[in-house]
C-alpha cells in the first residue's frame, strides 16, 4: 500500500496531468482551499469519504485513496527546506519568531499558540509596487498548565 507520502507525489503528478487548481479540489473535498491543500499533501487526514472525492476528481488509484486516509507524516520528509518560500517562511521565523513568542506572552501570558487548533488564510493583495501576500495564522491560546 503506499504511504502518505507516495500519495502526496500521485496526487501532485494527478493535478498537473489533468490542468486542476487547489481550489477545485477544495470545492470536491468541501473544505477550505488551505486545509485541502495541506491534506492533500499529507499533512492533514482525510476522511473515507473526502478521499473518495478526491480520488475521483484526480483518478487515483484505490491504494492511493486509502492512503489519504492514514495519518500524516510530518517534519523533514514532509518538507523540502531547500524550496524557496519554504525557505523564506523559516526566514521569517527565525527573524521574528522571538518577537511572535515575546508579544504573545505578553498579551495572552504563558503558553504556546496551538498548531492544532489551528486556521491558515492566504489572500493576493494588490499593491503599486507588486502584489502582496498575506498569510494568516489564527491559531487557539493554550495556556501552560500550572500543577
Amino acid at each position: 500500500m503506499p504511504t502518505r507520502l507516495d500519495a502526496r507525489r500521485s496526487v501532485l503528478a494527478a493535478k498537473k496531468r489533468l490542468g486542476l487548481r487547489w481550489d477545485m479540489i477544495a470545492t470536491a473535498l468541501g473544505r477550505s482551499t488551505e486545509w485541502s491543500t495541506s491534506a492533500m499533501l499529507g499533512q492533514q487526514t482525510l476522511t473515507p469519504e473526502q478521499a473518495t472525492a478526491a480520488g475521483d476528481l484526480l483518478e487515483l488509484d484505490a491504494g492511493t485513496v486509502e492512503a489519504l486516509t492514514l495519518s500524516p507524516e510530518r517534519g523533514s520528509a514532509a518538507v523540502d527546506p531547500s524550496d524557496p518560500l519554504v525557505y523564506r517562511l523559516g526566514e521569517v521565523v527565525q527573524v521574528y519568531g522571538s518577537t511572535v513568542s515575546e508579544l504573545v506572552r505578553e498579551e495572552f501570558g504563558d503558553g504556546i499558540v496551538s498548531a492544532i487548533d489551528f486556521e491558515l488564510t492566504m489572500e493576493r493583495v494588490a499593491d503599486p509596487k507588486g502584489d502582496r501576500v498575506v498569510i494568516t495564522l489564527n491559531g487557539k491560546f493554550l495556556p501552560y498548565r500550572v500543577w
